[in-house]
C-alpha cells in the first residue's frame, strides 16, 4: 500500500463509518438473514446483540467495532448495538459481559488490557480465564512505533543504547499508565536492548504522546496510526518499529532488529471479542464464522490495514491459544520489572 493512498483511504472509510452511524443504530429487520440455532433449538439471534466496548467512545476501538458490526447486522438480519463502557483499564466493560447470560447476546470486545490485568491486580471481579469464553480475535497490531522528540541526541537506535548505557546520562520513556502495554512493551526493549530507562507514566496515551511533543520527556513506544501524522509534521522521530517487517506506511523506519537490537520484534495491540463463559459452542462457532466473513469484506479490511492491523478472525480455539500466549508473555514481563499487583 503506498502511503499516501493508505491514509487517504483510511481517512475516506472513517467518514463512511460516520455517516452510516445513524443507519446501523436504527437496525435491520427481523428476517433480512439467516438465523442459527442453539442446541436447545432455539433460533439464534433471538433479538439486538450487545457488543459491550472497554475502549472510550470515538476511539479506534470504536471504528474497528462498528465497521465489523454493520456487516454482522446485515448478515444476522438483528442489530448490533455498540456500547462503549471504558474505565479501570477495562474492567469495567468486562464485569458487565461476565454477568451477561450466556445465549451470544451480550459479548465483549476488549484490547490487550484484558491479557495484561490478570497480572497487574491482585484481586479482579471476575475470573479471567474462568469467566469469559475467546470467540475470535479481530485484528492484530502489527507493532509499536519507537518515537523521540527531535531534539534528542540519539538520531538512531544504536545511538540511544549507547547514551542509555552511559551513566552520566538519562533516558525518560512515556507511557500511557503503569502496566499498560505501552509500558510492558518498552521494559521488553529495555531487556533486549541491555538498558535501562525512566519510566514516566501518563493517564492515557494522548497526554504522554503530547509530553514527547513538548520534550517533557525524550521517547515513547506508541500505536502507529496514532505517530504518523506528529511523524509527518516533523513533531517526533520514528527511531524504530517494533515489528516483523517494516510498517507500510512508514517504510523508511527501520524495525528495531534492523536497527540495532537482532532478533526482537513485538506485535501491537489487538482487538478480541469474548463471550460469557457456558456460552455455546455453536454460536461461539457461529459468531467467529460472520466476524471472519466481515473481515473478508475490502471496505472492512482496509480500516483495519490502514490502521496498522492485520485482520484475523481466528477459530475460538485459536483465539484462547494466542490469548493464553500473550497472558503468559506480559505476566513474564510484569514479574520481571517487579511491578506489585495492586
Amino acid at each position: 500500500m503506498h502511503a499516501a493512498g493508505g491514509v487517504f483511504a483510511y481517512v475516506v472509510a472513517l467518514l463512511v463509518l460516520i455517516a452510516q452511524g445513524n443507519a446501523w443504530g436504527q437496525g435491520i429487520p427481523k428476517g433480512s438473514g439467516q438465523t442459527a440455532s442453539t442446541d436447545s433449538g432455539q433460533a439464534y439471534p433471538s433479538r439486538p446483540i450487545r457488543l459491550v466496548l472497554t475502549g472510550a467512545p470515538g476511539g479506534t476501538s470504536e471504528t474497528y467495532a462498528r465497521a465489523v458490526t454493520a456487516e454482522l447486522a446485515r448478515n444476522l438480519g438483528w442489530t448490533v448495538v455498540v456500547d462503549s463502557r471504558p474505565g479501570a483499564n477495562g474492567i469495567i466493560g468486562t464485569q458487565i459481559v461476565v454477568g451477561a447470560t450466556p445465549d451470544g447476546h451480550t459479548l465483549l470486545q476488549a484490547s490487550t488490557a484484558i491479557a495484561i490485568n490478570p497480572s497487574v491486580y491482585r484481586k479482579l471481579p471476575y475470573d479471567t480465564f474462568k469467566d469469559l469464553a475467546p470467540v475470535t480475535f479481530l485484528a492484530l497490531g502489527t507493532g509499536y512505533v519507537f518515537l523521540a522528540h527531535p531534539s534528542f541526541p540519539a538520531r538512531s537506535l544504536p545511538e540511544l543504547i549507547a547514551l542509555a548505557k552511559d551513566k552520566n546520562k538519562r533516558v525518560a520513556y512515556g507511557t500511557a499508565g503503569i502496566g499498560n502495554s505501552t509500558h510492558l512493551v518498552a521494559e521488553l526493549f529495555s531487556r533486549a536492548a541491555g538498558i535501562q530507562m525512566v519510566h514516566v507514566p501518563y493517564k492515557g496515551i494522548t497526554p504522554a504522546l503530547m509530553a514527547v511533543v513538548g520534550g517533557q520527556v525524550q521517547v515513547m513506544f506508541i500505536p502507529p496510526t496514532t505517530a504518523v501524522p506528529h511523524i509527518k509534521a516533523g513533531r517526533v522521530r520514528a527511531l524504530g518499529f517494533t515489528g516483523k517487517t517494516r510498517w507500510s506506511l512508514l517504510p523508511d523506519v527501520p524495525t528495531i532488529a534492523e536497527a540495532g537490537v537482532p532478533g526482537f520484534h513485538k506485535e501491537g495491540a489487538w482487538n478480541a471479542w469474548f463471550a460469557p463463559a457456558k456460552t455455546p459452542a455453536n454460536i461461539l462457532a457461529r459468531l467467529q464464522a460472520e466476524v471472519h466473513k466481515a473481515l473478508q469484506v475490502p471496505k472492512v479490511r482496509e480500516i483495519f490495514v490502514a490502521g496498522g492491523y492485520e485482520p484475523l478472525g481466528n477459530s475460538p480455539a485459536e483465539a484462547r491459544k494466542f490469548f493464553l500466549s500473550e497472558v503468559k508473555t506480559y505476566g513474564n514481563i510484569v514479574r520481571a520489572i517487579g511491578l506489585d499487583p495492586g
